[in-house]
């Protein structure tokens, strides 16, 4: 009789192979970010990479038709939306709308928890984005977002990790909601920033993955102050894997001074995070 695995084998294996074949990130969705990093590119250049395939650029065009990106008239194409809009957030657009469709499992538990961590990571992102605006920043507004956005990235390879193992009847192991946190909490950083730098993101990118908990941080990095304050507010409220903390003050948290803010724009803040589901992706 084979002896069966250790959990953490079973998942250190899956680690150890190529990141890239977990299913966290649509290959289009990731060139397009790649793209804007090089600072050199046209609009005919992005066209192209979204026309690539069809169903994700219908995804974009309601993504920028919904009630949080809707202007005075309806966008009908790609072009529109980049010269409204502008081309990070059409690439953010594209993340976003082609993120959607990786958080789910036929497990119901692992389910469960991939919905909850879509909230958060949506939650997340649009208060990262108003930070940086609340705060001086609106240059860094698109890159915040998606900062926010793929933050938990390494959660979301975990859970897949697990969704597959599951399917593979390789352990006996009952996957409790205790069990997977203490898996994620352990391990997503490391997990979501290897992800990442597997896939050639900017380096920005791949620090807030690293650094969005850890104790000693760069407070230089504005998009990494943001994505922090903005983590905190949405686990204050319960917009995470953790039922809501209202013990958390976020006023008193080192970022909130590092951006200068007062106590007016933090439940202001609460509020956006709040109303953070105005991006329609039904």
């Amino acid at each position: 009789m084979t002896e069966e695995k250790p959990l953490v084998r079973l998942i250190q294996d899956r680690l150890d192979g190529n990141l890239q074949e977990l299913p966290v990130f649509h290959t289009v969705a990731v060139k397009l970010q790649q793209l804007l990093s090089t600072r050199s590119f046209e609009i005919d250049d992005i066209i192209e990479l979204i026309g690539e395939d069809q169903s994700l650029s219908g995804r974009v065009l309601k993504v920028a038709n919904s009630s949080y990106y809707a202007g005075l008239s309806k966008i009908a194409t790609i072009k529109d939306a980049i010269i409204r809009l502008g081309a990070q957030e059409i690439a953010n657009m594209a993340m976003l709308a082609s993120q959607f469709e990786f958080y789910n499992s036929a497990n119901e538990t692992l389910n469960k928890m991939m919905h909850d961590l879509w909230g958060h990571a949506l939650a997340c992102g649009v208060g990262a984005k108003w930070l940086t605006r609340k705060a001086g920043y609106p240059g860094m507004a698109s890159e915040a977002f998606m900062g926010g956005l793929m933050h938990d990235i390494g959660s979301l390879a975990l859970l897949k990790v697990l969704d597959d193992i599951q399917k593979s009847k390789e352990t006996s192991i009952l996957f409790s909601d205790q069990l997977i946190n203490e898996i994620i909490e352990a391990m997503h950083e490391e997990v979501g920033f290897n992800l990442m730098r597997s896939w050639n993101f900017p380096d920005f990118y791949c620090d807030i993955a690293h650094s969005h908990h850890a104790e000693e941080f760069d407070q230089s990095n504005i998009l990494l102050v943001a994505v922090r304050l903005s983590n905190l507010a949405c686990k204050k409220l319960g917009r995470s894997l953790q039922p809501a903390d209202p013990g958390i003050s976020i006023f008193s948290a080192p970022e909130a001074q590092y951006l200068g803010l007062k106590e007016i724009a933090l439940a202001e803040l609460e509020i956006i995070i709040e109303d953070a589901d105005g991006i329609s992706m039904a």
